[in-house]
Parts: structure tokens; C-alpha cells; sequence
């Protein structure tokens, strides 16, 4: 990651949460466990690669958890780990506030 230039917690944050595609992994993983494959039908237009990359930086900062299971093929489940859990509420929120600003 980049490194930070203030030393404000909301910089760290917004390093992890900011672009496109964390806050909708979070919306989705919100619900339970996925996989790979589940994430990516969730957000057709990511591609494996970012989707990869997201996930990566999203389980270093703690957020989301990787499971991967013995095999072949190789199983991987993606969840949230108790501080990802922590972001549901303010997701929630940020869908809110979004829906209730189309109505007005």
C-alpha cells in the first residue's frame, strides 16, 4: 500500500476501502462465506485479476478472511473476519443514505 501522509485513521481507511470494488466485496460478503467464482458473478465487471488484487489487499488489512481447502480443484471461500464485520453497518448505511437521496 501506499504510504500514508498524514496521521489522521481516516487516510489508513480509505486506503483499504477506496475504488470501485471493496465496498461492494463487502456488501456482498456481508451476506456469508463465497467463493471466488460467487464474487465474481456478484461483479461481472471486475476482472480475475483486480478481483484477485482486491481480495488480497482487503485479507492483509484484516477485513476479509481466505479459506483454502485441499483438492483439486483448489477451493477457496472469502468471508469477513470479525473487524470486516465491524464495516456492515456503515455499508448499510452508505446504501441507505444513497437510496434515500434518489427519493428526494
Amino acid at each position: 500500500m501506499k504510504q500514508l501522509v498524514s496521521l489522521c485513521p481516516i487516510e489508513e481507511a480509505m486506503q483499504v476501502l477506496s475504488g470501485r470494488w471493496p465496498t461492494l466485496l463487502l456488501y456482498y460478503l456481508k451476506d456469508g462465506t463465497k467463493r471466488f467464482s460467487d464474487l465474481q458473478r456478484d461483479n461481472p465487471g471486475v476482472s480475475h485479476r483486480i478481483l484477485t488484487l482486491e481480495l488480497r489487499k482487503l485479507e492483509q488489512a484484516g477485513v476479509v478472511l481466505r479459506t483454502a481447502y485441499e483438492g483439486y480443484p483448489l477451493r477457496v471461500d472469502y468471508s469477513l473476519t470479525p473487524f470486516g464485520l465491524k464495516l456492515v453497518p456503515l455499508i448499510d448505511a452508505i446504501g441507505d443514505w444513497w437510496e434515500d437521496e434518489k427519493l428526494i
